[in-house]
């Protein structure tokens, strides 16, 4: 297969990665045969760097470096907090007002991969920006609800901690949709059986920063990804908001 080439230049590629695809094989997953890192290798006949990665269930922009320079350059710019980066999801419930979480979260330890990592590390300050575009109700009774309730969000993490967007709405009761780890079973279970969508309703949809090395303003942007058959009840329901942008 190949990936959707969003920009390119002699120090930087970025890609639109499909939701299910692993950054990069880990030791959990060494067998994993199809992962963005190698198949952007093989398509593009030259090596490339990682410079931050998404979960394996979340779409979007996927940002490579073309050489050892542009990588250190880039993460530094990560490092620094001077990349933008904005989420699209749909979450269970219905929120209103845009909102910021700001939560502490403890550092999630993986028992093969981090092993040797210190388990009494202080929680780290993790800080989450959303708006809300739209809501929809669907008429149908899921677990304890009545009807099935959900909001489309355009999110903005100002900090970079592992799952933090995933555990940030966790925490406010409201969880991502198809969110297999933190999210809700009988919501997960109707998205499957009767939205017809599996796969977790988070998405990488922008990312903005100025060029390393050209020093020229980088703005990438992608469409969700999410299917037609979730996404045609917020724009059929009645209940669009104009959309809020975050700022």
């Amino acid at each position: 297969m190949t990936l959707d080439i969003l920009y390119q230049d002699e120090f930087l590629v970025a890609v639109d990665k499909p939701a299910g695809m692993l950054v990069h094989r880990t030791k959990m997953a060494a067998q994993e045969r199809v992962v963005a890192m190698q198949t952007l290798r093989n398509q593009l006949d030259k090596q490339v760097y990682t410079i931050h990665r998404l979960d394996k269930g979340t779409s979007g922009v996927l940002l490579f470096a073309l050489d050892a320079t542009s990588a250190r350059l880039l993460s530094e710019l990560f490092q620094s907090r001077s990349i933008t980066k904005t989420y699209r999801a749909i979450v269970r419930g219905w929120i209103h007002e845009p909102g910021i979480i700001d939560h502490a979260l403890k550092e999630r330890l993986d028992k093969t991969t981090d092993g040797k990592a210190r388990k009494d590390k202080p929680a780290q300050e993790a800080t989450t920006k959303y708006s809300v575009i739209s809501r929809t109700e669907i008429d149908t009774p899921v677990g304890r609800y009545e009807t099935a309730r959900y909001s489309l969000l355009d999110i903005r993490p100002l900090t970079g901690r592992k799952h933090q967007i995933r555990r940030h709405f966790k925490h406010i009761f409201h969880p991502i949709l198809g969110d297999r780890k933190y999210g809700d079973r009988d919501h997960n279970h109707f998205l499957r059986e009767t939205l017809y969508a599996d796969r977790m309703m988070l998405a990488a949809t922008g990312i903005q920063f100025m060029h390393p090395v050209t020093g020229v303003p980088i703005g990438i942007e992608v469409s969700s990804g999410f299917p037609n058959s979730i996404l045609r009840h917020f724009s059929n329901s009645g209940l669009l908001d104009s959309t809020k942008s975050l700022s």
